[in-house]
């Protein structure tokens, strides 16, 4: 799968999120970009196996990220030409410190 690929996936997640999709569904879409069956060198130390699998599965998981971001980007920019009470840095730190005040609670 290319990287542009996995970056719609990601944003194919988004959107049927937001659509009112099962997350099973959502899971499953952006399951398909997890590589099922992984390449380890033959008499390789359990360190080895690691490195080999975190090696890749580092690329698909990097282009999902980026996909996220994409849209994030693409939304946030929209919402902030909507002339809103609040920008988006200001939702963002909000969410922040809700996350931490549920952590330190």
């Amino acid at each position: 799968m290319t990287e542009n690929e996995i970056k719609l996936k990601a944003i194919a997640a988004l959107t049927a999120l937001r659509g009112g999709a099962e997350e099973g569904f959502v899971s499953d879409l952006l399951g398909e970009v997890i590589p099922d069956q992984f390449v380890v060198p033959a008499g390789a130390r359990a360190e080895e196996v690691g490195l080999s699998v975190l090696a890749q599965l580092s690329e698909p998981l990097s282009a999902l990220l980026a996909g996220f971001i994409l849209a994030f980007d693409a939304v946030a920019d929209a919402y902030d030409e909507t002339d809103a009470e609040s920008t988006t840095e200001q939702i963002l730190q909000h969410v922040a410190l809700e996350l931490a005040r549920d952590d330190s609670a």
